[in-house]
């Protein structure tokens, strides 16, 4: 991607070409190029030129500025690039001189041409039109050197201009209650709904009962600033927080109604076995000790039977395991999607406040009477400006709107959020290895083969579906 900048010069030729042709800037003198004149006369040949022309304007020359995206070419390539299109925008006409700055940590190219040709003596007329096809030229060429190119309706990730979207209209509340619907229908308790929501990106609050809980249950979507009510006005009454607790209450009593759980215990078990793996009893030790295979059978049973006490049945851990890797994997699939909101609107910030920073040297520039030697002393501040602006455009944000503080606030709301997906991820995943455990030590205590815990699964399945 390149930007371009140019202006007019109606004094001091020299200075301006022996700034661009600085030796510390051009790498000894190494990217400099020239047409029609030569890079230590140039001053003298343009002035030749200018005495065969009966216009009168005071324009000397024209400084053209071509700055490249960071990290997407090399020094030579710029100049190239720059060579060509002073090649393509003069025609053989005009001459030039074309230096490719490496001093400033942006890679820019400098072309200075007379303003008047050599062939019909005619000064080079600057508007819009002119510029536009300069615009064009430059992005022509970019292509042909296989870089990017901003053009018109192009989006890059996901834009700002997206992430704000989101607030218009209606449509995020029909995507709250599809999400909500959806965590009804994978949990198995209302708990476990709750935390498939927030699991989804959302933000919940209220969803306490009791004397000292909130009336309302609410949700905040990642885009909003604000929260919406679970109630009857702002989603729909299948949506209030005692709703939505029967509606997954009465699906589980539907898919339980044939179940015989099995008895719980009514003792608590002092030492937690269930966090322990079976004993492999098969080892020779075992074989050649009773004693300390009566010992190794007795743990095993104790294994076993915390499992059982802690599950209830073996079809109500594997339950739990479907519903804590289901909330493992939607709040994966959230975090994954926030980093990546986060990188893009982290991209954004640092234009906005790069284009806030250095918008006084532009305005300072668009008002300097000369400002051909405002440039030479402001070159950093004023290619940081138009990077910026050029890539704001191309977030889709209009640069002389952007509100810095709201961004800001805005990158805070979403690493506190991303901050919150990774706890409930590390969570989800530790249960659900260690309920993955359990099922291990009962399935190897009952010497439950795979052929038979697929059948088990399968009937079970059928059941919950009468």
């Amino acid at each position: 991607m390149a930007y371009t900048k140019i202006h007019a010069i109606t004094a001091t030729v020299n200075k301006a070409v022996d700034y661009i042709c600085n030796p510390d800037k051009t790498d000894e003198g190494i990217l400099i190029s020239s047409y029609g004149c030569s890079p230590e006369t140039a001053a003298y040949d343009f002035k030749f030129a200018l005495s065969k022309t009966s216009q009168s304007d005071p324009n000397k020359a024209y400084h053209l500025i071509q700055s490249f995206f960071s990290g997407e070419v090399s020094y030579k390539e710029a100049h190239q690039i720059g060579v060509e299109l002073a090649d393509k925008l003069l025609e053989g006409k005009y001459s030039y001189v074309v230096t490719t700055h490496i001093d400033k940590g942006h890679v820019h190219n400098h072309i200075i041409f007379c303003a008047a040709d050599n062939v019909n003596h005619e000064k080079y007329h600057d508007c819009k039109k002119t510029y536009y096809n300069i615009r064009n030229l430059s992005d022509e060429l970019c292509r042909e050197h296989e870089l990017s190119v901003i053009t018109p309706g192009e989006k890059r990730g996901k834009t700002y201009k997206e992430w704000q979207a989101g607030k218009n209209g209606s449509a995020w509340k029909e995507q709250l209650k599809a999400d909500i619907d959806e965590a009804i229908k994978i949990a198995a308790t209302y708990e476990d709904c709750i935390d498939l929501i927030r699991a989804k990106g959302y933000e919940v609050k209220g969803e306490d009962f009791g004397e000292k809980a909130h009336k309302f249950i609410s949700f905040r979507p990642l885009d909003r600033e604000r929260f919406v009510r679970g109630s009857a006005k702002s989603l729909g009454s299948e949506y209030t927080k005692e709703r939505i607790k029967e509606r997954t209450t009465e699906k589980a009593l539907v898919k339980d109604k044939k179940r015989v759980p099995f008895p719980t215990r009514k003792k608590p078990i002092v030492k937690d076995y269930s966090r322990k793996n079976l004993i492999d009893t098969t080892e020779d030790k075992f074989t050649q000790s009773p004693g300390l295979k009566h010992w190794a059978d007795i743990q095993n049973l104790k294994i076993a039977a915390a499992s059982y006490s802690q599950a209830g049945s073996i079809a109500e851990l594997e339950k739990q395991i479907a519903a804590k890797s289901t909330l493992a994997k939607t709040a994966r699939e959230s975090l994954v999607e926030t980093e990546r909101q986060l990188k893009d609107l982290g991209q954004v910030l640092k234009y906005a406040e790069q284009y806030k920073t250095n918008h006084i040297f532009h305005v300072r520039y668009q008002k300097s009477k000369d400002k051909d030697a405002y440039l030479r002393r402001h070159e950093t501040e004023l290619i940081l400006h138009d990077g910026a602006e050029n890539m704001l455009k191309r977030f889709g944000i209009n640069p002389k709107n952007i509100d810095v503080e709201k961004l800001r606030s805005d990158y805070n709301a979403l690493y506190s959020k991303k901050q919150a997906l990774q706890k409930t991820y590390k969570s989800a995943e530790k249960e659900t290895a260690d309920l993955n455990r359990k099922l291990d030590n009962l399935n190897q205590y009952l010497d439950r083969t795979p052929e038979q815990q697929a059948v088990d699964m399968k009937a079970d399945k059928s059941q919950n579906s009468l």
